[in-house]
Formats: structure tokens, sequence, C-alpha cells
């Protein structure tokens, strides 16, 4: 998460707890930059998805301040696990804090939401027999 000055060390904190959260309720992994595109939003995010060490089990969210852009890119897995319903509800959560003012609080929630809804797939087969 390329940092800069945007954030203070207490709100870089925060910003971890919440990918830990959302890494460790979804297995997938999860990424914040913060900052502007080199070219149009959505390709420069895909991009960045792409230059992560496992891209099809990531998920990224892209926020642009100046810009006022939010893209959240998924992986082939992880787009299994998060339905576009739940990024957009996680990026509606987003960009009302946002609106008001708290990007960190923003991301924070945002992540969260986005960690829970990604749901680990259900196991469909187990080594043990089934018991009647």
């Amino acid at each position: 998460m390329p940092a800069g000055d945007a954030f203070t060390p207490d709100q870089l904190l925060d910003l971890e707890r919440a990918v830990r959260h959302a890494e460790s309720a979804s297995g997938l992994s999860f990424s914040i930059y913060v900052g502007g595109a080199d070219s149009e939003t959505r390709p420069f995010a895909l991009e960045l998805l792409n230059e992560l060490p496992d891209p099809d089990r990531s998920v990224l969210v892209f926020v642009d301040p100046a810009g006022r852009r939010l893209e959240i890119v998924t992986g082939a897995t992880s787009k299994r696990q998060l339905s576009d319903t739940s990024a957009g509800l996680a990026a509606l959560t987003m960009q009302t804090s946002f609106a008001a003012g708290d990007l960190t609080g923003g991301l924070v929630a945002g992540v969260q939401q986005l960690g829970e809804h990604a749901h680990q797939p259900p196991l469909l087969h187990s080594n043990e027999p089934h018991k009647q």
C-alpha cells in the first residue's frame, strides 16, 4: 500500500488491521492502492492487480482521491468468491465516507465488508465417511 504522507501511523495501522481481517475472513489477499493513475483508472487498477504476487487470489482497492475515482478489481479465483453486487455495496460504503472527508474510515469499512462478503467456498468433499 503506497502511503506517502496521506496517512498517519495510526491510520496505517487501522488499514493493515482491516486488510488482515479481510484476508482472515475470506482466504484471499487484499491490497489497497491510494494515488493517481498513469492511464484510465480500470486498466491501471488491473495492471496493479496483475503485479501482485498472486493476482488470481487477490482483491485490489484502488482510490484516487484527487480524481475522485474508486475501483475494486479481482482476480479469477477471488471473482468467484466476491460478487459484483457485494463489491458494489462495499464501494458505496467507501464513497459515502469519502464524501464526508474520511478516507481512512471509508477504506477500513469497505475492505472489512469485502472480506466478509468474499466468503470462502464451501468444502464439497470430505475424507470422513457419511454418518446416518
